[in-house]
């Protein structure tokens, strides 16, 4: 298990997203494996910078962890929360500047993880855990 902690800018989602990568790289994920964690990790990095802690600064927390080839990443922070989960998880729903943001983050998150799970707590923050499994390379594509 790592753990990492840093402020909540921009920049440091593609330290995140690195991480991530980095990670999970002694497993030999495939190329697209290793897209979807990047990029899952990357959306929630960016919601807790852009969301969680709205204009001001915080510190994001991450927590990267392998069973076998089961990959978990924990992203929390200590931010404003989400008032609605559920609203905030369907497709397009955006607190944020609708002309700036997609309001996809969670979606993307779901689609390129096997497993997301979201806590939140208003002025408390938001905790997002998401899973996936980093299949073994069949025999036949270890010989090529």
């Amino acid at each position: 298990m790592i753990k990492l902690e840093f402020l909540s800018l921009s920049k440091n989602e593609s330290f995140a997203r690195a991480a991530a990568a980095a990670f999970i790289a002694p497993l030999d994920p495939t190329i697209e494996e290793l897209a979807d964690v990047r990029t899952a990790v990357s959306e929630a990095v960016t919601n807790a910078v852009i969301h969680g802690y709205r204009n001001g600064l915080g510190n994001v927390m991450m927590e990267l962890t392998l069973k076998g080839r089961l990959f978990t990443v924990r992203v929390e922070d200590k931010g404003c929360g989400i008032e609605d989960i559920e609203l905030a998880m369907k497709p397009f729903y955006t607190t944020g500047n609708r002309s700036e943001r997609s309001g996809m983050g969670f979606a993307v998150m779901a689609a390129f993880m096997d497993k997301l799970k979201v806590e939140s707590k208003l002025g408390s923050g938001t905790t997002v855990i998401m899973e996936k499994l980093i299949a073994k390379p069949l025999e036949s594509e270890q010989n090529e």
